[in-house]
């Protein structure tokens, strides 16, 4: 796989992650964030995913990967027995957002949250201007199709995680756009995709 054409949130995701550490992926998709920690980083990786058809992708490129539904909960796994947890645009996709994060923290020593900014400008103009739900490079889809149940900002996740304690070790801002840079002035305005590298405040 070409640098061209690993997406940008995953090549930040990969510079988080320390080498040959244990990672558990939930939401993992088709596994292409997952084979790509295990080539350049040599971690031991686990995936868990919902779609049949991504679980056939993930075992075509050797995975390992559970069939399963995140917001079920990851009661079968230990107490810190990952190095790292990844959300990485699945967050959105869930019921139980806090349930799901209070289960990552639990069992991660630290946890990767990667979403679409539902406060980048664009999509704003389209929802103030077209009163239309907004499309955007992080938010590709029509209202009627979108798997996406929560739409939360920056902002938004920046003020959970201080009033629940959470800390937040890095914060990457990024406008696909021009996503060879991170955005740092008034990245709630002005990028279209977070990564979040958070822990429990107490550890």
């Amino acid at each position: 796989m070409d640098d061209e054409t690993i997406r940008f949130d995953h090549r930040i995701i990969a510079e988080l992650v320390a080498p040959r550490a244990s990672v558990l992926d939930l939401g993992c998709g088709a596994g292409e964030l997952l084979s790509l920690l295990v080539r350049e980083k040599e971690i031991q990786g686990q995936g868990i995913e919902i779609d049949d058809r991504a679980i056939y992708a993930c075992v075509a490129r050797g995975l390992n990967v559970f069939h399963g539904d995140i917001d079920s909960g990851l009661a079968e796994y230990g107490d810190k027995s990952f190095d790292y947890v990844i959300l990485n645009q699945s967050l959105q996709q869930v019921w139980q957002v806090e349930a799901v994060l209070r289960d990552a923290l639990r069992v991660g020593k630290k946890v990767i949250v990667g979403f679409p900014n539902f406060a980048y400008y664009r999509a704003r103009v389209q929802l103030f201007f077209l009163g239309k739900t907004p499309v955007t490079g992080a938010l590709p889809y029509q209202w009627y199709e979108t798997p996406n149940l929560h739409f939360l900002s920056i902002r938004d996740f920046t003020n959970y995680c201080r009033t629940r304690k959470i800390r937040i070790e890095r914060r990457i801002c990024l406008d696909f756009l021009d996503a060879s840079r991170p955005v740092v002035v008034f990245p709630n305005l002005r990028a279209q995709n977070a990564v979040f590298l958070i822990s429990n405040g107490g550890t």
